[in-house]
């Protein structure tokens, strides 16, 4: 049987790099997804600003368990050939931080066109990304999410057995809650391809809510892929659970939240508190 190894978005604590480190270490937490540090997106760092994260992440003895990169986030006809160069700062970060994985996306459609017409786009634009991962040795690794290619279980394995193991999963049970898709199912479609978890739970209603709290089956999903990975695995709470600005939007509907947080330190710490007590 495989072992959980748990991480965090800390950004979700405190925008101060610094707190996010010290918040971990509170939790006894040892990995991070770095996403926004240091005043900025993880992708814009520049080399020393790396340099500098890495001491920070040393004194603290935090790893990265994964770059929490916003590549794929963008429509198809954006600038690409900038994103591409985008994702080499990306894996060479990740290089730096010594973390093989990278969390991507597979695109947003342009205005007046439906994303699932596209997928020869959708798979030209990934195999640019795959090959430059390569180079750098680094696994990309595609999270499921509303509105882009790979929202619901079948399009994201069309993405994953296309690349044939290059490209792998980061399993979302709660985004797949919000897109109304079941996660048991979702889960024993993709569970060769994942890599690791993100941890969200949610009500198919569009409340995201803590860990065990929703209908992720978060605890019975993590407890089959310890039975069936052959391999300890990251798990990294993302939960979202002080409301960011156009999350209804997102969605898609309306929804009163049953969990309400005066600040992002409480959320983030009840997030932590209530997936430890589901583990």
């Amino acid at each position: 049987m495989s072992n959980l190894r748990i991480s965090a978005f800390a950004d979700e604590y405190s925008d101060s790099f610094e707190e996010q480190l010290q918040a971990l270490k509170r939790f006894g937490i040892n990995n991070i997804e770095l996403r926004h540090l240091l005043g900025k997106n993880v992708s814009l760092l520049e080399k020393d600003e790396v340099v500098k994260v890495k001491e920070m992440l040393e004194e603290y003895g935090v790893k990265v368990s994964a770059i929490g990169s916003p590549l794929g986030k963008i429509r198809l006809d954006a600038d690409l050939n900038s994103h591409f160069e985008t994702a080499k700062r990306v894996f060479w970060t990740a290089n730096s931080l010594e973390t093989s994985f990278v969390r991507m996306f597979s695109f947003y459609a342009p205005e007046n066109k439906n994303i699932i017409d596209m997928k020869g786009e959708v798979l030209g634009a990934l195999e640019k990304l795959v090959a430059l991962a390569r180079e750098y040795g680094v696994t990309l690794c595609h999270e499921n999410e509303a509105r882009i290619y790979g929202d619901i279980p079948t399009r994201c394995k069309e993405l994953l057995d296309y690349f044939g193991g290059e490209l792998k999963c980061v399993f979302d049970m709660g985004n797949f809650v919000l897109e109304g898709v079941e996660p048991y199912s979702a889960y024993e479609l993709l569970k060769e391809h994942v890599a690791y978890f993100h941890i969200k739970d949610a009500l198919y209603e569009g409340a995201i809510v803590p860990a065990g709290k929703g209908e992720a089956k978060i605890k019975e999903i993590l407890s089959l892929h310890r039975e069936y990975a052959k391999e300890d695995f990251f798990v990294s709470l993302e939960p979202h659970l002080q409301t960011f600005t156009g999350l209804n939007a997102l969605v898609g509907r309306p929804f009163e939240n049953p969990y309400q947080y005066p600040d992002k330190k409480t959320a983030f710490s009840d997030a932590v508190t209530k997936f430890k007590e589901l583990i």
